[in-house]
């Protein structure tokens, strides 16, 4: 077996190359793919502001959900909030009578506003805390003093602000090391921050000598005595240490580090699915094309089992160093991909650190061993000797089996909603290109029998000697069909998915949008006051956690939301409604629900809806209306004065004014087009026209990055498995091309011959992909946005020349050199 094997890969050294880019290209995507779901799973919110406070003292920054499914143990599923979850102010006196404790210091957090310097837009913000808190980190004077009564501030150096300059109308007597902050009086601070008898977190601080392991015992326990809960669900307070305690800083960090997991693990997945798809295909050609080599090997003595474990050894070989080489690339890969995302400011959440660290590279040798175990577990498959024409009924009804499957899923998408239809959709996309793939052999002698009349007798000899290769060879068609197939489909699913939803949402939110000028640092009780304005609705932008059962597992969504004055809608933001009404929004405990949310909690106007806010605080509202439109206004929509106590900043993001009889309000001295000033506060300008109003889940942008990436990826992954393909098997055909050189066909005859059996192959395989990924894709929009689905021109056109491109290439370029000559 070893002297067959040492053979085989002298002699078939270029069919092999194929092979070898194709697990090289697989082993460093998915190395780079294992690196950043090791380095987000090691992932931690950055500890800043507490980095000298052993033990930080906070509120359960998590909203749980226990079910109990029949038959079973009980499950519970946590999701992070990305609101502020306080302390009770008592908590501070409890802590400071722990032994070992030498200060327990409360911080409170809140952002002071001052309008923006003369001819700037908005208004400029600045995180204020109290000096009393800055020593947790600590952040040190390097000049001035302390504050000492309510006008006083000292500033972090960020700031570049001076001693003696003034500041949000404060008196500058400090500059502090550190990033840009205001720092003011400790009674101020609790002022500022405007929720009484609680506090952010408390820092403690350790008397020398303490361990930490030790001091948090105490604190723990001390904590448990007293019996204290968070002001917001009334969870047990948690006591934080180590990197835990960034938590505690960067609220949006470890649910956007949970979110960007979860969405690597989906990805890895479907790459290794491909991956499986791509190498099977290759591995499988590369042995069957050898078959006559095969039939000779068994004839002279050798025996079924010494053939195939020949060719596991040669398959093993390749594969085994073309993973490695992969493996080694991975790592470079990850680091400048890495590396340019951090580049991209805004883009990772604030204080989300990601390492990487030296032995997390060692991880890629597993990865490459999983690549080569997927090509090696071919081999006793494609080493058998191939079934006759028209056998091979197992797979053929297996392959049936498998389309009826994914035309079941895709039918169930349209009978669901959210990420119900999203999972019946993908599941179906992945049903019906496998059943494809096995279908592969007859969807191409399918195609033929349609186009071999037209061959033969528009095509002369090329037509005719293009018809006859593929009835000779079906199976040969079909594999090169298949990964043809697998690029389309994949391609028109990931694009098209994203651009129906965006489109969609679009759409909507410029329907709901009908306001003359938002406004941005302001409020909307002032912008009332500019003449003109006919009403205006503060838009505040928060999240709620839906907490529901599916098939008998918990489940909890994290949701955007706007909360919204109800007397100021009209004329200024238009949900569609299509039951009830939203001035009911004006009462505390109400909330209007989308359409879609609504027909899966079966509620209505007048039902109760369980919602947990932004801080995770339950609360039981009653629906008093249902719109349509959702994709662009959230699933929910609160009124601010329900939605403001439970955020960490309750000012608006923006709001929204209509003129009379939809005249557009312009103050008297606007004088830029575009821009009105407004009078009541100096600095803030309205903008028109009013950009549409979109809500977006936190980490929307990293996500789509990530995605994006990553569909690129995958997309060219499966394009090389389309020029893999194409070249193995012309490598396979050289002799079959000299063969027909000698009995009289010419090169022009040839290469007409070739780019028929190119633009069959092209076009074949777009239209299966288009069907294959349309059917999934109709149910997907069907679902949730009412229409069909929808392909950017662009797109559509890059995806079929792409495609085109690489199989004229792949049946051209292997038989270049030698196919042609005379």
């Amino acid at each position: 077996m070893r002297l067959l094997a040492a053979r085989s890969l002298r002699v078939h050294r270029k069919a092999w190359a194929a092979m070898f880019a194709a697990v090289a290209v697989t082993s460093a995507l998915l190395g780079a793919l294992a690196l950043a779901l090791g380095s987000v799973g090691l992932g931690h919110a950055r500890v800043e502001r507490y980095a000298a406070a052993p033990v930080v003292v906070a509120g359960d920054q998590e909203a749980r959900w226990t079910v109990k499914p029949w038959g079973s143990e009980p499950k519970t599923e946590t999701v992070g909030l990305t609101e502020r979850v306080r302390v009770p102010s008592a908590a501070v006196d409890v802590l400071r009578a722990v032994p070992g404790v030498l200060e327990a210091v409360p911080d409170h957090t809140f952002v002071v506003r001052e309008p923006a310097a003369s001819g700037a837009d908005g208004t400029r913000a600045y995180p204020g805390r109290s000096w009393d808190a800055a020593r947790l980190a600590p952040y040190r004077l390097t000049d001035g003093r302390e504050p000492r009564q309510a006008g006083e501030a000292v500033v972090g150096a960020g700031l570049g602000a001076h001693v003696g300059d003034t500041l949000a109308g404060r008196e500058v007597v400090g500059v502090a090391e550190g990033p840009a902050a205001l720092y003011v009086t400790a009674g101020e601070a609790r002022r500022l921050a405007g929720h009484p008898g609680a506090v952010d977190a408390v820092g403690v601080l350790g008397e020398p000598g303490v361990p930490v392991d030790t001091l948090h015992a105490r604190v723990r326990a001390a904590l448990d005595e007293a019996g204290l809960k968070d002001t917001a669900a009334g969870q047990p307070l948690r006591a934080l240490t180590g990197n835990g305690r960034g938590g505690a800083e960067h609220l949006g960090a470890p649910p956007a580090r949970a979110e960007l997991l979860q969405l690597l693990a989906a990805v890895a997945a479907n790459v290794v699915l491909v991956a499986v798809l791509v190498l099977a295909s290759l591995v499988a050609q590369a042995l069957q094309q050898r078959a006559a080599e095969r039939d000779l090997l068994l004839a002279v003595g050798a025996t079924p089992r010494q053939v195939r474990g020949a060719a596991g050894r040669e398959v093993t070989r390749v594969a085994g160093a073309a993973a490695l080489l992969g493996a080694l690339a991975s790592g470079p890969v990850f680091l400048a991909l890495w590396s340019a995302l951090r580049a991209r400011g805004g883009v990772v959440p604030e204080g989300l650190e990601l390492p990487a660290p030296a032995w997390l590279f060692a991880g890629v040798l597993a990865v490459a061993a999983l690549v080569v175990g997927i090509a090696r577990l071919v081999v006793p498959f494609a080493a058998r000797r191939p079934r006759r024409p028209g056998k091979g009924g197992a797979r053929r009804v297996t392959g049936i089996v498998l389309l009826v499957l994914g035309a079941g899923s895709a039918g169930t998408a349209t009978l669901q909603g959210g990420d119900a239809a999203a999972a019946a959709a993908g599941a179906a996309t992945v049903t019906l290109v496998a059943g494809c793939a096995l279908l592969g052999p007859w969807i191409a002698g399918a195609a033929m029998t349609v186009l071999d009349r037209p061959f033969r007798r528009f095509g002369g000899a090329p037509g005719r000697l293009t018809a006859a290769g593929a009835a000779a060879h079906s199976r040969r068609l079909g594999a090169a069909l298949v990964p043809v197939v697998l690029v389309t489909a994949f391609a028109v699913v990931q694009l098209s998915a994203g651009a129906t939803m965006e489109r969609a949402a679009a759409a909507q939110a410029r329907t709901a949008t009908g306001a003359d000028l938002a406004f941005s640092g302001t409020t909307a009780e002032r912008v009332r006051r500019l003449p003109g304005v006919e009403s205006a609705t503060d838009v505040l932008r928060s999240s709620v956690v839906l907490a529901r059962t599916e098939a008998g597992s918990p489940r909890l969504d994290r949701l955007p939301v706007l909360g919204v004055d109800a007397g100021g809608l009209t004329g200024t933001l238009d949900p569609g409604v299509v039951s009830g009404d939203l001035s009911g929004l004006g009462r505390a405990g109400t909330v209007a629900v989308g359409a879609d949310t609504a027909e899966s909690l079966e509620v209505k106007p007048g039902s109760a809806v369980e919602l947990r806010l932004g801080d995770g605080t339950p609360k039981r509202l009653r629906v008093v209306a249902v719109y349509e439109r959702s994709l662009a206004l959230g699933e929910f929509l609160l009124p601010k004065a329900e939605l403001a106590p439970h955020m960490s900043d309750p000012y608006p993001a923006r709001v929204l004014a209509a003129g009379v009889r939809g005249t557009s309000p312009v103050a008297p001295d606007a004088g830029v087009r575009g821009t009105s000033p407004v009078a009541p506060d100096a600095g803030v300008r309205g903008t028109s026209p009013v950009a549409p109003e979109v809500v977006a889940p936190p980490g929307a942008e990293l996500n789509s990055l990530v995605s994006g990436g990553i569909v690129a990826a995958i997309g060219g992954l499966t394009l090389l498995s389309v020029l893999s393909t194409l070249a193995l098997i012309g490598a396979g055909r050289r002799g079959e091309l000299e063969l027909l050189r000698q009995v009289g066909a010419s090169g022009n005859q040839l290469r007409r011959m070739l780019g028929l059996e190119a633009g069959f192959l092209t076009a074949t395989g777009l239209l299966v992909g288009l069907v294959v990924g349309a059917l999934p894709l109709t149910a997907f929009a069907w679902a949730l946005t009412g229409g069909l689905p929808y392909l950017p021109p662009a797109q559509a056109g890059t995806i079929a020349g792409v495609v085109l491109v690489t199989v004229v290439a792949g049946v051209f370029l292997p038989v270049a050199r030698k196919g042609f000559r005379r």
